[in-house]
């Protein structure tokens, strides 16, 4: 599904501040496969999750989604096939338009400015069934601001969007660090159930050693901008909590 070649990314380069980000990373990601990616800061996790979404381009290797190369297609051009939700719950959603306004924005993400989905009846019984998955009681404020719900709620809401108009990939960039816990706990459920009911395949970016044992059939730890780790699904199985703290140890 995902195929990733040799990547190198180098910011500032030839300057006193350079940063050798990603140094030859290559990763191959099957059909509806759930990667997590974990690693110290400025261990290169990010950047590639970047790279793979389009918003920054490598220096030289390629990438490839679902057998097409998108190595120099910016994240835009990249919509049809990905969804991407951020650590910061702002990002995903329209603090200004309503919950009901900002599922329509989402079903039409990468559709042709010709087409539009009219907010009728049937639409809004369809978002709301959706919202009620989430047990927050949000299904009957669907006209409420989005700007005015919490961070758990917007980040829950965003999930649900994000899957409205059959994407293939879900990247979650760190989705939990700005949540409370029992708003974390939601969304990264959510996010499972939306994995495995949509058949995506995914990439989880997390610093939370519980979330990244729980969840996912693949593990990986980076390093100096390096996979220095590599796990399958019976070995991440396998693994302990201890286990990944001896990784940073």
């Amino acid at each position: 599904m995902i195929q990733i070649k040799n990547v190198h990314k180098v910011f500032n380069a030839g300057k006193a501040n350079q940063v050798n980000a990603v140094n030859g990373v290559s990763l191959d990601i099957k059909k509806e496969e759930f990667l997590v990616i974990v690693g110290p800061n400025g261990s290169g996790k990010t950047t590639l999750l970047d790279m793979v979404a389009g918003s920054v381009f490598p220096n030289s290797g390629s990438i490839a989604i679902d057998g097409e190369d998108v190595t120099k297609l910016p994240d835009y051009k990249r919509s049809k096939w990905i969804a991407r939700v951020f650590q910061n719950p702002v990002s995903g959603t329209a603090s200004d338009l309503s919950i009901i306004d900002n599922f329509r924005l989402a079903a039409i993400r990468t559709q042709s400015k010709g087409l539009s989905i009219g907010i009728n009846d049937t639409f809004k019984n369809q978002v709301k069934e959706k919202i009620s998955t989430l047990g927050m009681g949000l299904e009957n404020k669907t006209e409420q601001l989005m700007g005015t719900l919490s961070g758990g709620q917007r980040q829950a809401l965003t999930l649900l969007m994000s899957v409205i108009d059959n994407c293939k990939v879900l990247l979650l960039d760190e989705p939990t660090a700005a949540l409370d816990p029992r708003s974390a706990e939601i969304v990264m459920r959510t996010a499972d159930e939306l994995i495995k009911d949509y058949r995506l395949t995914s990439i989880l970016i997390t610093h939370n050693l519980k979330d990244a044992l729980k969840y996912g059939n693949r593990i990986i730890l980076m390093g100096e901008g390096l996979i220095v780790k590599d796990l399958d699904t019976e070995h991440k199985a396998a693994l302990k909590q201890n286990d990944l703290f001896d990784w940073f140890g």
